[in-house]
């Protein structure tokens, strides 16, 4: 217990100093891009730092065994530096024990990750999205008040409206246009007054119009439709937003139970996080031994080598899986068996075997 308490402290001092400068960083970065949108007007001041706090929360899946990965090379380095490594090995214990000590603190941190991973961050983004469609439908109104031409929240909808009716929340004058190039139909509608569009993340937008005229005009010049009406609701479908929403935002049990390739991989995202925890902290134990006097730059490109291989390998593993090119099996999980392998490599070597 003495041993793994020793070891634990010398990790987590790095460890949260590096972690809340990372987090640091990250927030100044994202509140200065949320912030431009708020002074544009295009989110309210509040909603900007609620989107800052859930972008940081899911971004907290990397940047936690980013953190202590660096932590653990920089202690078990620094214990070696000072020589308290060659007493430990001189009062019998043994560099197994060094790893299972680290390996100790590092499942408890790949928990908290996995947490973050399965379910902070499907919260996150179901919640940021919320949040996103609610200001865009907010910015939308605000731009179609002064009587400018504006695309429905990314749909292929173009509206406009001579004026705002807040008292009773309607468009008045509004005019919607959209045309189905595979048809050869152009549909217009003239109407007295709509309702505010309603923006439910993953799910089509509805605009209600009263009393006007919905036009179906044919390119083909064969045969046109008018139809006039005292109620008309129209759907307003952005199937590329729901299909980000369905994927980042969607439970991870409902994404197990699925066969797309998109789903796969981010299932697979999800579930392995905390591998990637484990097994990053127990390659930085080899990678940081150096010998008196040697010097311990050589180990640490060699670490921030493997450390960038790795997630571009994760990555490219799974862009393959959303593409089809690459099946469930081995998926991820044979990226992480590459690195399990490096990982009995890098502990074999007989310079760690060395005291």
């Amino acid at each position: 217990m003495i041993i793994d308490r020793h070891i634990s402290l010398e990790i987590l001092r790095p460890f949260v100093l590096g972690f809340g400068l990372l987090v640091l960083v990250f927030v100044g970065f994202s509140a200065a891009r949320q912030l431009s949108a708020a002074a544009a007007g295009q989110i309210e001041m509040l909603t900007a730092f609620k989107l800052v706090g859930l972008n940081t929360l899911v971004t907290m899946e990397i940047l936690m065994p980013s953190a202590f990965f660096f932590s653990v090379l920089s202690a078990i380095g620094r214990l070696y530096r000072d020589s308290e490594m060659s007493a430990l090995y001189a009062a019998g214990v043994s560099r197994a024990r060094i790893i299972e000590a680290v390996l100790k603190l590092a499942l408890v941190i790949a928990v908290l990750t996995g947490i973050i991973s399965v379910f902070g961050r499907p919260w996150a983004y179901r919640t940021s999205y919320e949040l996103e469609s609610r200001a865009a439908a907010e910015f939308d109104l605000k731009k179609i008040a002064t009587g400018e031409f504006v695309n429905m929240s990314g749909s292929d909808y173009i509206f406009i409206a001579t004026d705002l009716d807040l008292e009773h929340g309607r468009h008045v004058g509004v005019f919607l246009q959209k045309t189905y190039e595979k048809a050869g139909r152009t549909e217009i509608i003239i109407a007295e007054a709509a309702e505010l569009p309603v923006l439910n993340p993953g799910q089509a937008m509805q605009a209600e119009f009263f009393n006007g005229y919905n036009y179906l005009l044919d390119l083909r010049k064969t045969q046109d439709v008018t139809l006039k009406f005292d109620n008309l609701i129209v759907r307003l479908d952005n199937q590329e937003a729901q299909a980000q929403y369905r994927r980042k935002a969607e439970t991870t049990i409902n994404l197990a139970r699925s066969d797309e390739p998109r789903d796969i991989a981010e299932f697979q995202w999800r579930v392995t996080t905390p591998l990637a925890t484990v097994l990053l902290a127990l390659m930085a134990v080899p990678l940081a031994r150096s010998a008196p006097r040697e010097s311990r730059m050589r180990n640490v490109l060699i670490a921030v080598g493997i450390y960038i291989g790795l997630f571009a390998m994760t990555g490219l593993v799974r862009t393959a899986i959303e593409q089809g090119r690459l099946g469930e099996i081995p998926g991820l999980w044979g990226a992480y068996a590459l690195e399990l392998a490096l990982l009995v490599v890098l502990v074999s070597q007989p310079w760690m075997r060395r005291r």
